[in-house]
């Protein structure tokens, strides 16, 4: 079994000194960083753009794992991954072409990554799956940290767990919304192997960050 990653959003840290807070994640076990980019018009709510990856990236080493909430997507590849991005995870509904935005990112020497929001399909990425390092599962509707974790999503996790082993693939399973102390086994069980969190990472146990991380792994 692949080790469980865990993949703290920052939407969830202080905006204010979110270098700090990437340097306190890090410190505390975290694998990767977690980057909700979101546009206002895809999604509802605005966050950050690459001038602030850009800015970040000097504050550790660990894989920007970055969720373009973003469409026309596209066109801000590039800029992303210039930026400092690892992975760039994309919406299929946001792209005119997941193919060609697939090929950029490879291009670019970033990992690919796919998001499905919770009623769309697998049957939308499938034919993609062979050429893609990851799929991110969304268990709330993107646009806002804190929401209730969607416990039906969990058969969509099942799977594509099963299409995975089916084709004998090796993209990673990645889970963001309302992961929490109570749903993570649920999640783990269900075929994910990277969790993402915010509010749970950063508000839970007094704040106690490492805890957090070491509690949603196990």
């Amino acid at each position: 079994m692949k080790k469980i990653l865990i993949s703290p959003s920052i939407l969830a840290g202080d905006f204010s000194q979110l270098g700090k807070d990437i340097q306190k994640l890090e410190n505390a076990g975290a694998d990767m960083i977690h980057v909700d980019v979101m546009d206002g018009h895809f999604v509802p709510n605005i966050t950050i753009g690459p001038p602030v990856i850009k800015s970040l990236r000097k504050y550790t080493n660990l894989p920007f794992d970055v969720h373009l909430m973003i469409s026309p997507v596209h066109k801000y590849i590039e800029d992303f991954s210039k930026a400092g991005s690892d992975i760039i995870t994309i919406h299929p509904e946001a792209t005119e072409s997941i193919k060609d935005s697939i090929d950029l990112i490879k291009s670019l020497g970033k990992k690919v990554g796919l998001s499905l929001n919770p009623d769309t399909s697998i049957n939308v990425i499938e034919k993609y799956l062979d050429q893609i390092n990851l799929v991110l599962v969304m268990t709330v509707y993107p646009g806002f940290g804190g929401q209730k974790f969607i416990s039906e999503i969990l058969n969509k996790i099942k799977n594509l767990k099963k299409m995975k082993n089916d084709m004998n693939l090796k993209f990673d399973i990645e889970v963001d919304g309302g992961v929490n102390f109570e749903n993570n086994k649920l999640v783990i069980e269900a075929g994910a192997n990277i969790l993402v969190s915010g509010t749970t990472i950063f508000k839970d146990n007094n704040g106690d960050i490492k805890k957090n991380i070491d509690l949603l792994r196990s």
